[in-house]
């Protein structure tokens, strides 16, 4: 973890239940307040040292994110145990640069062969158990009048609000089903935002001298610390081992495989990245595309009956070591297809919240419309939006989505562009639009003739 990560670590911000930040993780101040042996410790700062060369003392606090006295005892130590020397910067400067004598590289090499792990000090599996529980998304309420809120703007049945508010209060794994392009994944992404509040990550957990990183910076976003003094951080910071977070989304599609949901280890590298749900707690996970994913419906759907009524995960670490984590998050499967055709009932029933997002009626879609005009920065015209709805979606007997504002007035644009016409849409170019969004009729069934023809073989 970089300075700037630990600086923005420190940063004072609300949690859940209004706590600070040092509240949930009190900053350790000696080396038993870590939950970590001087010999593991030990190990760490030699790969840092063998890796950097030499290190001053305020790079070594913010490579291990430790505070300034347990960093000056693993210095004395090291010093007593000719692991470490020291030097000078230069004439005049006081300040001294550490490396690490014969023996000193020999143990980093040594502590290298056991695990390939660099980072920030990792906190014990049992701390981080703890702050789980005292920042629990769980422990959040979503009133009707915050979910009104927030959603302002977005074209969204009372029906729905009225099921998705309890659903996120329920604690409990939410199926949201229905056509593609009806919204899912974006209103499911949009509900977390609900919690503005904020969560630690640590940077990595420790299973007795086992580490497993945990920050992803493609999941978990820093909250700035911008307009803080050093001085203001250091005194009122929290651990630094965990990072100040917005609250994490972890969304996976097709391309979930039953490996990505328990500890990763490279055998190249010797080290261990968490999975998927680990570093999603304290946030939302949402399976997008279920039923499409590498592993099969049941073995994704099996993989969650203890996590979802135990709120506790079992993992294992590739020496064989079973430990146990918190699952603390929104569990959101998300399906084009109805559930019963991709689990039993045994299991649904584990699920609290079955919600269906269906197709729009005249006046929705054309809701949309309006905004996708007003954000296309195109004029309005009803009739343009009464020829898209009646000769085309209802003579043609296609369903009204979400998407379909927003996509055929976007290729409509784009063949204005093309012909250096101005932009004011006509019906032809909506028509225009429509006849290469959707697959034709007559292209099916041309198509399915010339398979039929060819004695079904595929030359294409």
């Amino acid at each position: 973890m970089d300075s700037e990560s630990v600086a923005n670590s420190r940063s004072e911000s609300r949690l859940s239940g209004d706590l600070r930040p040092a509240q949930v993780a009190p900053r350790p101040l000696t080396l038993e307040e870590t939950g970590l042996t001087r010999h593991f410790l030990v190990g760490l700062f030699s790969k840092h040292l063998y890796e950097a060369g030499v290190l001053t003392r305020k790079q070594i606090i913010e490579r291990l994110s430790l505070a300034g006295p347990i960093v000056e005892e693993l210095i004395e130590f090291l010093r007593q145990e000719v692991l470490l020397e020291v030097h000078s910067k230069g004439f005049g400067d006081r300040e001294l640069l550490y490396g690490l004598t014969d023996k000193g590289r020999d143990l980093a090499l040594d502590t290298f062969a056991k695990s390939g792990y660099v980072g920030a000090a990792p906190v014990p599996l049992e701390l981080y158990r703890e702050v789980v529980a005292k920042q629990s998304i769980h422990g959040l309420t979503v009133t009707r009048t915050a979910l009104a809120d927030h959603m302002s703007g977005i074209v969204l049945s009372e029906e729905l609000l009225q099921q998705l508010g309890p659903a996120m209060n329920s604690g409990r794994a939410i199926f949201i089903y229905g056509p593609a392009g009806t919204g899912k994944t974006y209103i499911t992404q949009k509900m977390v935002r609900l919690f503005d509040d904020h969560c630690l990550v640590p940077a990595a957990i420790a299973i007795d001298e086992q580490v497993v990183s945990v920050f992803d910076p493609m999941i978990h976003h820093v909250v700035s610390a911008s307009g803080q003094s050093a001085e203001l951080m250091l005194e009122r910071g929290h651990d630094p081992r965990f990072i100040l977070c917005e609250r994490p989304i972890v969304v996976t599609g097709g391309e979930l495989g039953m490996d990505m949901l328990e500890v990763m280890h490279n055998q190249v590298t010797r080290t261990n990245q968490a999975p998927l749900q680990l570093k999603a707690n304290n946030g939302i996970y949402i399976i997008d595309d279920m039923g499409r994913q590498r592993a099969t419906p049941m073995e994704i759907f099996n993989r969650w009956i203890v996590p979802l009524e135990e709120r506790r995960d079992f993992l294992t670490l590739s020496s064989g070591r079973h430990f146990e984590t918190p699952f603390d998050q929104v569990l959101v499967f998300s399906s084009n297809i109805n559930p019963l055709e991709l689990a039993d009932e045994a299991f649904l029933r584990r699920i609290g919240y079955k919600i269906y997002f269906g197709y729009l009626n005249a006046s929705q879609y054309g809701a949309i419309w309006k905004q996708v005009c007003a954000e296309k920065q195109i004029s309005f015209q009803p009739a343009l939006l009464d020829y898209i709805v009646t000769e085309l979606h209802g003579k043609r007997e296609v369903e009204m989505r979400p998407c379909h504002p927003r996509d055929l007035l976007g290729m409509a644009l784009d063949r204005c562009a093309y012909l250096g016409l101005e932009q004011e849409l006509e019906p032809a170019h909506l028509e225009w639009a429509w006849d290469n969004y959707f697959v034709s009729q007559f292209a099916q069934t041309e198509m399915t003739a010339m398979k039929h023809n060819s004695g079904g073989a595929d030359h294409g």
